[in-house]
């Protein structure tokens, strides 16, 4: 699934703009699927140039004009058919890892900083979760329920395996930096 399916998945919900699509992102898929101004702005003007949504500019004092997007009925259609999807996959990307796989490289206080940065990094996005889940005023879709259940479970299961990992590097057979660079 790309941003343009998630942008229409959205718009179902109603007209947004680019902003508030971002918003959502960071709200909803903050945990799982990631999107910055950089392509959901592209992802919008491709679909408005599809036909998959229609634009309004609405003027502004002082500022640009602000454009709300609303999903087609040739968007539905294409949104419905990504959807039609009995194996969608799952991919993770994660910065920390790849620099956890150089931890070898790394002195162990600035292992240790990185741990427990990853640590903080899991609890904020606990709370943002159930500040999310709180804050609504009507019953959220089950999907979307899903989804943050999903996001909870992962974000919990990573700081207990970090927590109850994270002596593997202060064991005595540690590589160091020194060793590793000749």
């Amino acid at each position: 699934m790309d941003v343009k399916t998630v942008c229409l998945g959205m718009l179902t919900e109603g007209e947004a703009s680019g902003y508030d699509l971002k918003k959502a992102f960071e709200s909803s898929f903050g945990h799982c699927f990631a999107a910055g101004y950089g392509s959901i702005y592209p992802a919008l003007a491709s679909l408005a140039e599809s036909g998959c949504v229609s634009c309004e500019e609405i003027a502004q004092d002082g500022k640009p004009d602000r454009k709300v997007y609303r999903i087609t009925d040739k968007g539905w259609e294409i949104l419905l058919e990504e959807l039609d999807n009995p194996a969608p996959s799952h991919k993770v990307r994660s910065e920390f890892l790849a620099q956890m796989a150089f931890a070898h490289l790394m002195t162990p206080e600035q292992v240790q900083e990185v741990l427990n940065s990853r640590i903080e990094d899991a609890d904020r996005n606990l709370r943002f979760i159930d500040e999310f889940e709180s804050s609504g005023d009507c019953e959220w879709p089950v999907g979307v329920r899903f989804t943050l259940g999903f996001g909870r479970a992962m974000l919990h299961a990573m700081k207990a395996y970090v927590e109850e990992n994270r002596h593997m590097f202060t064991s005595s057979d540690r590589q160091t930096r020194k060793a590793v660079a000749r």
